[in-house]
């Protein structure tokens, strides 16, 4: 629930990261800075903001433990200098497998203290002609969505191919802010990133908050962007097409409210 009916902005940030992980970190602080400037209360960072290697195993080499690095170290810090709730896309944490990493999207509030943990459970596979993608080969499945309750509503937490299995939100007792970090390709993204979002935020009634990778990458690799913000109507309140850059729209308690009042489809719920 939100602690207040006023509107509030959100904001979310696109990237075109490469392997450098101190290059990309400086990327997203001038961006973060730039965000703070507009008075945004919630940011969002895109899947693999601190890496997007030459290799799919480049991130294994600078996978993190939990609570240590210089990737959190940079969350943490920045999260409290700039006043802002930093959902930090996703980072690579260690896991059991020492050849695989979980691929993990985090939650900071104003004061820089982690609150949230969410390892993407749907892992991408596509295969046709040159696009060939196996994140099993490289992720460890997470095993628990996660939904949490913060000052600014109920937050559902995502990862790119996530947005693929409606389930996963309806499973979340009814989030008002749903966000979707992601790296789609070109391909699928051109074809289906913009339906899946707003269907998502439709079939939700709620907002959905997009960051995503968008350009050529070093690797060769391209990615879609159109980062966006849509409301619970489904309509796209801001987009960013392609290149880093960012975009801010206001949440507005009230609005979402009355058109969960005006149309009580998830009240209206048969089947489980």
């Amino acid at each position: 629930m939100f602690e207040s009916s006023e509107k509030f902005k959100v904001a979310t940030i696109q990237m075109v990261s490469g392997q450098k992980v101190d290059e990309n970190l400086k990327v997203a602080e001038a961006l973060l800075e730039e965000v703070a400037l507009t008075e945004a209360k919630v940011v969002a960072l895109p899947e693999y903001f601190p890496i997007m290697g030459l290799t799919d195993t480049d991130k294994v080499a600078v996978r993190e433990q939990v609570g240590q690095g210089p990737i959190q170290q940079f969350l943490a810090e920045i999260a409290a200098r700039l006043k802002l709730w930093v959902v930090a896309g996703t980072i690579p944490l260690e896991c059991a497998d020492p050849h695989r990493v979980r691929n993990t999207s985090l939650v900071y509030t104003p004061e820089g203290k982690p609150v949230a943990r969410y390892d993407k459970i749907h892992l991408f596979g596509f295969n046709r002609g040159q696009d060939n993608y196996q994140e099993s080969l490289t992720i460890e499945r997470g095993n628990e969505p996660v939904a949490l309750d913060t000052p600014w509503g109920r937050w559902a937490l995502s990862v790119c191919y996530d947005l693929r299995f409606p389930e996963l939100y309806r499973g979340m007792n009814q989030p008002d802010l749903i966000f979707v970090p992601a790296a789609f390709t070109q391909t699928t993204g051109l074809a289906h990133w913009e339906i899946l979002l707003r269907a998502r935020a439709i079939e939700n009634l709620a907002y959905v908050i997009a960051s995503g990778q968008g350009g050529k990458h070093p690797s060769g690799r391209e990615t879609f962007g159109s980062s966006m913000i849509i409301d619970p109507w489904g309509t796209i309140l801001a987009r960013h097409d392609k290149g880093p850059g960012f975009v801010v729209a206001e949440v507005d308690p009230a609005y979402l409210a009355s058109m969960r009042k005006s149309l009580p489809a998830l009240d209206h719920r048969i089947l489980n």
